[in-house]
Parts: structure tokens; sequence; C-alpha cells
């Protein structure tokens, strides 16, 4: 694999959240030659484990692995270690781990696999991340963007953020961070469990380098139509 660099415009990813192999095979074969990067997360790597992302490389696909790996820097280093093995070109790590957690994934993964740092999930808003912090004036930007400098500080390729900060994500880092924004709905969709939503193109005017898409296309009637609609925006 080459050295990870941040893309020249935003790469739509699209999300296996799928329970099996045959499920994600299924997805791939509908949504069509134009997806050629896929995100595996928990659901889908704890059912099909490394058999899934061979099977995807297989198809000539690149690889997200979406595991948000939160443990002593160690144990984390050697996971990265494991999924830079498997040739995966993205993998996530929790910012609350701390620099030196970060530092050991970034060691871990090498320069073929881009570590990206989840700052604030989208399922949260500031009200909600305050309470579970116990830092009730704490606000999500601004918990976004010290996460990031821990994220930029450590080497990490990118950040995972919302629409809502990405754009401040790049005033204060530029080219240092690529910017992974999860949330993408198209104009009209159910914002679902999501709080923090955006569409492909606002994402894309606002500084993203990759934007996960999932169940706005994979939910959909015609797969290969919805993420067609999601390239149209982001070009």
């Amino acid at each position: 694999m080459n050295k990870v660099v941040t893309p020249s415009s935003p790469i739509a990813i699209v999300a296996l959240d799928v329970a099996s192999l045959p499920e994600a095979q299924a997805m791939v074969t509908r949504v069509g030659p134009q997806a050629e990067f896929f995100k595996v997360g928990l659901q889908l790597f704890t059912a099909a484990g490394p058999r899934v992302v061979e099977w995807l490389h297989a198809q000539g696909k690149r690889v997200f692995l979406d595991l948000k790996l939160h443990d002593i820097p160690n144990t984390v280093l050697r996971a990265a270690e494991s999924a830079r093995r498997m040739n995966v070109q993205l993998l996530t790590v929790h910012g609350l781990g701390g620099a030196a957690m970060v530092r050991a994934a970034v060691e871990g993964a090498g320069d073929a696999t881009g570590v990206l740092v989840v700052t604030v999930l989208t399922s949260m808003d500031s009200t909600e991340y305050g309470a579970a912090l116990g830092r009730p004036q704490v606000t999500v930007e601004a918990e976004v963007l010290r996460l990031s400098a821990i994220a930029a500080e450590a080497g990490a390729h990118g950040v995972v953020t919302s629409g809502g900060e990405v754009a401040a994500v790049r005033r204060t880092f530029g080219d240092r961070l690529s910017p992974l924004v999860p949330g993408i709905r198209m104009t009209g969709d159910a914002a679902n469990d999501q709080l923090r939503i955006v569409t492909p193109a606002a994402a894309a005017a606002n500084g993203a380098a990759y934007i996960i898409v999932g169940r706005a296309v994979t939910s959909a009637r015609d797969p290969a139509a919805a993420l067609q609609r999601v390239l149209a925006e982001l070009s």
C-alpha cells in the first residue's frame, strides 16, 4: 500500500452496517462499481472478522476499519499493527484515550494506514456530551478542537467530526488533519439516531476530506441511484 494522503476532493465511503459477510457482499453488489471505498464497523467486524476485509480487497475495494479503539497504549499499538497487516487504509481510535494512546496507534498503523481520531459522536449534542463528562459547560465545538489538537500533535491522519464542526477544524488545523464526516443525510431524510447531521454538499463545502454514507444510501430502494446522487452533490 502507498502512504495515505489527504484526498484532493471529498471521498464518499459506504457504510456496511450489516450483520454478516453475505449481507455485506449483497450490499456491495447493490451499490455497484461506483462505490470504491467501504466502512467495516463493529457490527460487521465482530461477525465476520478479517474475512470481510480480505473479500473487499479481492474486489479491488478500499477499506475503512471503524473500530474506535480505546485502550491502554500498548494494546492499541498492537491492534493498529494488525490493522496495518490487513492493509486497511483508515482506522479509528477514540480521542478520549489520550495523546499517548493516539501516538501508539499512529506508530502501529504506519504510513499506509491513516489513523482517524474520533472526537464527539454525532449522536450527542453539547447538553448530552457535557452531562456525560460531568462538565455541563463544555460545548461540542470546543471539545472537537481540543481532541483535534491531540490528533494533530500525535501525527494522526485526521479526525472524525460532524459537519457542524468540520469548518472550525479546517480553520484551526488546515491541511494537517483530514476530516471525516459521518451523519450524512440527503435533504428531507430522517435524522434517525443522529443529532448533528449535514448534507453531502454542505460537508464538502465546509472542508470534509471523507464522508460516510450509510442509511441515506443503503436503506434506499435503489442504493446505486442514491449513491449517484451523493456523488453528484460532492462534485
